[in-house]
């Protein structure tokens, strides 16, 4: 989807990264788990983890989550999806819900910020 839309999975300045909205879509542009957040969210974060180390960096680096959903209830599966890959790093979060995404398919979407260490 990057160079079909013109964007960027991951822009790195200086020491910062942002991982932009990452939707739970493999290789192929194909839904992963559809109706399961918590698959989902484990999609997204697999993802981020490939950008962040493409942009030098790596889970560990994070700061911040945006957790975004179709469904505020789902919040609790998506955080403990989350937690796999962000217990040791403990960023600040947002969870936040929206009506929908691109795909209807899609329950979740996450976006990341990072700092890499000096």
């Amino acid at each position: 989807m990057e160079s079909i839309v013109g964007f960027s999975r991951a822009v790195r300045v200086g020491n910062f990264i942002a991982v932009g909205g990452t939707a739970p879509v493999d290789a192929e542009g194909n839904t992963v788990g559809v109706g399961d957040v918590y698959l989902q969210t484990r999609q997204c974060f697999e993802i981020i983890k490939d950008a962040l180390e493409r942009a030098g960096s790596g889970l560990h680096d994070i700061v911040r989550t945006r957790v975004i959903l179709t469904e505020i209830e789902n919040w609790k599966q998506a955080i403990e999806a989350r937690k796999l890959y962000c217990l040791d790093a403990r960023p600040v979060d947002t969870i936040m819900a929206i009506e929908r995404f691109v795909s209807p398919e899609w329950l979740v979407e996450i976006e990341v910020d990072a700092v890499v260490s000096d």
